[in-house]
């Protein structure tokens, strides 16, 4: 029953075990792994199978805006169906799309392949947590979701480097079979030593409708910031996308309004510190995606930097390392400090970084992107912890779930919209200098110029929005024990003991 002590339990809670936490953190570390390499791997896919990199943009975009979709409801339908169940068929789903992805002839299957991995990393990703959630308590719960969370950072940090070197080593669908071979070891372990659990008080419906209609939302909106530029953004085609975007979204309100289960509870947008916080981590995850993937092409472009994938995924460890390294000292910092003054500092550092970024020149080499990218990295550090951990503590404790549906949604959001704009923006500019006579060099330093100005702007949004998410102080003693790193990752925050629990609710039924 809910809320029930499980016979093995101690003062320290119970330990999920190596059979729970192994499969769990080596299928976070793979998604986000194979989430940040993918990137990396955009140029020599396109110069591989003659395909635009317009085109292979959706393999980025497309995953983000399927991971929306389904994150919330494979958790949902964990708790109905059984967790372990949506574990096994996320395995399944990842070992399928690699394997379509590898044997792409073509970027439309590329694309495709990718779509359906979204909905395969989403499933694993909800599913992973909540089963090492209903299988530990205590403080043996905080050491889990920690682990699983540092899983995730170390994932999202190596991706790239993995991705150069199974480039230069086996070709960019060495990355797909090496996750596909991960994935089947993991299906014999799961079925061996995971147990099955279910949540019996939830309500067996499923909330589709809400799904097809986020879905619905999403995709014509992101593909109208894609092609607005080239389509003319008062064009028809533009304008039909937005239009069918707005009405989605009405459809999701009035949905959500009576069906008994829903996938989002619109009463928790009454919430002004839950939306700010919401607001912050969409604009962090967008952040980090959308620099990934402009990064990937200008440090990988012939007349830019000319980087080998493996350079350009070694040139990001900086970042990636500061990100890590940062994560851990939030929490006291925002105690010290509070949360309004850190997640602000953190957006303005932001700001600034692309700011200084927006200045490059075409003789820069790769030390001059350096220092700028440590700002946005120890930013992104800053903003994203104490947001994360408002999200949760801004809610009543029969809440928590929801609010942290939300804001995992919102990192998928903010990821494939920006990635959508910046990435538009970049091929815009280009295509325009060029056509003006401006050296390849000229137009491609100009395009990333354009796009860090945009991403300067949304990180301006980003201090307004700390504002709002930090009116009220959180909790004594809140912290954020899961320290993946940045907006990349999927933890829930947690509470120390004698405060809210935000996971461990359901019991093993």
């Amino acid at each position: 029953m809910r809320g029930t002590r499980p016979p093995d339990a101690t003062e320290q809670g119970t330990r999920p075990g190596w059979g729970v936490l192994l499969p769990a953190c080596l299928s976070t570390f793979v998604v986000n792994a194979n989430s940040s390499a993918v990137s990396i791997l955009i140029p020599p896919i396109s110069v591989d199978l003659d395909a635009p990199v317009g085109l292979l943009q959706w393999a980025v975009t497309g995953y983000l805006l399927v991971g929306a979709a389904v994150i919330v409801t494979a958790g949902a339908l964990g708790d109905v169906f059984g967790r372990r169940k949506l574990f096994l068929l996320g395995f399944g789903l990842f070992i399928v799309s690699c394997l379509i992805i590898a044997l792409a002839g073509s970027g439309q299957v590329v694309v495709f392949g990718r779509l359906v991995q979204g909905a395969a990393g989403a499933t694993l990703l909800a599913s992973g947590l909540s089963l090492l959630s209903v299988n530990s308590s205590g403080d043996a719960q905080l050491k889990a979701v920690s682990l699983w969370g540092a899983a995730a950072a170390s994932g999202a940090a190596a991706g790239p480097v993995v991705g150069g070197v199974l480039n230069e080593v086996a070709g960019w669908q060495g990355l797909f079979w090496i996750d596909a071979a991960i994935a089947t070891a993991c299906i014999p372990l799961v079925l061996r030593v995971v147990p099955e659990s279910r949540d019996p008080n939830r309500p067996r419906r499923v909330d589709v409708a809400g799904t097809v209609l986020i879905a619905a939302a999403l995709v014509p909106f992101v593909l109208a910031m894609t092609e607005g530029a080239s389509w003319g953004w008062i064009s028809l085609p533009t304008l039909a996308c937005l239009v069918t975007s707005a009405l989605a979204v009405m459809g999701f309100v009035l949905v959500e309004r009576h069906v008994a289960a829903p996938l989002l509870d619109l009463r928790l947008l009454r919430n002004t510190a839950l939306v700010g916080a919401t607001g912050a981590i969409l604009i962090g995850a967008g952040a980090i995606a959308a620099l990934s993937f402009v990064l990937s092409l200008y440090f990988q472009q012939p007349q830019a930097l000319d980087m080998t994938s493996l350079q350009a995924g070694l040139a990001t460890l900086p970042l990636a390392a500061a990100v890590v390294l940062i994560a851990p000292l939030v929490a006291p910092l925002a105690h010290h400090f509070g949360s309004r003054t850190v997640i602000g500092t953190g957006f303005a550092l932001l700001t600034a970084s692309f700011g200084a970024l927006a200045m490059v020149r075409p003789s820069w080499d790769y030390g001059m992107f350096v220092v700028p990218l440590l700002g946005v990295a120890i930013g992104l550090a800053l903003s994203n912890s104490p947001a994360s951990s408002i999200a949760t503590a801004a809610v009543p404790p029969e809440q928590v779930g929801a609010a942290s549906g939300i804001s995992n949604m919102a990192r998928y959001v903010g990821g494939a919209v920006m990635t959508a704009v910046v990435a538009g923006i970049y091929t815009r500019v280009t295509e325009q200098r060029e056509g003006r006579g401006d050296t390849a060099a000229e137009s491609l330093a100009t395009a990333f110029s354009g796009a860090s100005i945009a991403m300067a702007a949304f990180s301006a949004v980003g201090v307004v929005l700390a504002l709002l998410a930090a009116r009220r102080p959180p909790p004594p003693g809140l912290a954020d024990y899961a320290v993946a790193a940045s907006a990349t990752t999927h933890t829930l925050p947690l509470i120390r003991r004698g405060h809210r629990r935000h996971l461990g609710d359901n019991r093993r039924q």
